[in-house]
């Protein structure tokens, strides 16, 4: 059976179903499995296929232990809720194309992962009379707490995914005043008895650091486990069940591709994507292990430039500015996805990798040797955009193709015209959310007078696109607030504990 390991070390070895269900190793590192691209996808037999039968198939390579039935129950759940039957539609734009990543219920490419995350999870419970051992059979009945470090994208889509699931709770992190107001709300309206959601004091990245400390605690831990039968997980892309996912949906533009006859077996695709976590791009490095011919990734990142300069320079550094961005859910200076892709291109060097990460803990930079950075550059390229030329980018995208797109999509549309791709490629840009949930930035951009209210916004775009807003999105209006925790970034360990009690209470009493 294919196992995963953490890429800092390759003592512990576990199945999918296990990695899933603990999110992070505990070292610290990231799960990885060394047989990734050993089986490949038979990729001239997928057009025509429904994107949820392009899902079992690249889903049973990258998740072995999963049944095909398993797997099938998990993507029906998953992509019943998407508003277009491709689940993940590509359109035509000008000479190049975009893939929608923004059918789902929460209106942002997270939901391609997160609707199915809590399904993958529910899997990984020991079922009563399977228990091989004593060990086994405590964690069949042990709950689980999910931790999620929001840039304002993800909180929604796990809350959404997680909401009254049996055994889990949720709570989400996000940075105050460092969202959008209808991702705001979109979180703090959320319903279900076992969610939670509170605004940190601090930036995504400090959000982000102290949830990966608490996974490391190892007396919260034991501490969670006596006094609440909870452990932890992550709904973060650190967790490889979620990454998962999003390997899917560039096989499914592929595969339009072909079946569109716009290209021919075996042409390559490149992908532009706008990234700050790194999860959504290395998705694309997995489907090129899988055999699906991508040319270039193209890492899009806005004025939080780490990654670009990182990629030019070889020098991870997040010793710099940070700015709060009208693309928020890039705003990220610490992009942990970035050491999977680190450890496939050092060929799977964890004594590397552990240096790497211990220099970042350490010093907030390190620098990776010359001829790992020489393979990475074969496949990833790299732009950034500052905030004149995203709005620019919304602009241009507008009065050339009459299609508008938010400010992290435009990142990846200036991309289109300062990175050379590859000779003959068509490309894609991945777009990552509505434009409705930004629609002060967007009007902005497109020079309209934004109104007050965020909602008389979408309004105003709805009227100017001639496309409607998401029902789920323009209803949020006049929603009164469930939680409006403000926190410190070092209350956060507390907060976890007196959540984790008070799900186990409210469980306790629903039995």
């Amino acid at each position: 059976m294919e196992l995963f390991h953490s890429t800092r070390s390759t003592d512990i070895q576990v199945t999918a179903k296990q990695a899933i269900r603990q999110g992070i190793a505990d070292d610290g590192g990231l799960f990885v499995s060394d047989s990734l691209g050993e089986r490949t996808l038979d990729v001239e037999s997928l057009p025509g296929k429904s994107y949820q039968e392009i899902a079992l198939e690249v889903l049973r390579l990258l998740l072995p232990d999963f049944s095909d039935d398993e797997l099938r129950e998990c993507i029906e759940g998953a992509y019943s809720s998407f508003k277009d039957e491709d689940v993940t539609p590509l359109k035509s734009l000008g000479m190049n194309y975009v893939l929608e990543l923004f059918h789902g219920p929460t209106s942002a490419f997270k939901d391609v992962a997160l609707q199915a995350l809590p399904r993958f999870m529910a899997h990984t419970h020991v079922k009563e009379g399977e228990a091989q051992s004593q060990e086994e059979l405590a964690e069949g009945k042990e709950r689980v707490l999910i931790l999620t470090a929001t840039s304002g994208d993800t909180g929604k889509a796990a809350l959404d995914g997680f909401a009254d699931v049996d055994s889990t709770g949720i709570v989400v992190f996000y940075p105050a005043g460092q969202v959008s107001e209808v991702q705001r709300m979109q979180m703090i309206t959320q319903s279900g008895q076992n969610v939670g959601v509170v605004a940190v004091h601090g930036n995504f990245d400090d959000a982000q650091s102290k949830v990966k400390a608490i996974f490391g605690d190892a007396a919260l831990a034991a501490d969670l486990e006596e006094n609440a039968h909870t452990r932890l997980s992550s709904a973060n892309s650190i967790n490889v069940g979620r990454l998962v996912p999003q390997v899917v949906y560039y096989c499914a533009a592929y595969a339009q591709l072909l079946f569109t006859q716009e290209i021919n077996f075996g042409d390559e695709v490149d992908f532009l994507v706008p990234t700050g976590n790194f999860g959504d791009i290395l998705a694309g490095y997995y489907a090129k292990r899988l055999g699906l011919p991508v040319g270039k990734l193209v890492v899009a990142s806005d004025k939080n430039n780490v990654l670009y300069d990182f990629l030019t320079t070889g020098v991870y550094d997040r010793n710099r500015e940070f700015f709060t961005t009208i693309s928020p859910s890039m705003d990220i200076l610490i992009s942990s996805n970035l050491e999977r892709m680190l450890y496939y291109f050092s060929d799977g060097d964890t004594e590397l990798i552990s240096r790497l990460m211990n220099d970042l803990a350490e010093t907030g930079r390190y620098e990776v040797p010359s001829g790992v950075m020489r393979k990475i550059r074969e496949v990833f390229d790299c732009a950034w955009a500052d905030e004149d030329q995203v709005r620019a980018a919304i602009r241009d995208c507008w009065d050339e193709n009459g299609y508008v797109i938010d400010p992290h999509t435009a990142c990846a549309y200036h991309a289109l015209s300062v990175t050379e791709g590859t000779p003959t490629a068509p490309r894609v840009v991945l777009s990552t959310a509505s434009p409705y949930k930004f629609p002060r930035a967007v009007l902005s951009a497109l020079g309209v007078a934004a109104p007050e209210s965020d909602f008389a916004c979408m309004d105003a775009l709805a009227d100017l696109s001639g496309v409607p807003a998401p029902t789920a999105l323009r209803s949020l209006e006049g929603q009164l607030p469930r939680f409006t925790d403000e926190i410190d970034v070092d209350e956060m360990p507390a907060y976890v504990r007196t959540m984790a009690a008070k799900f186990a209470g409210a469980s306790g009493a629903a039995a």
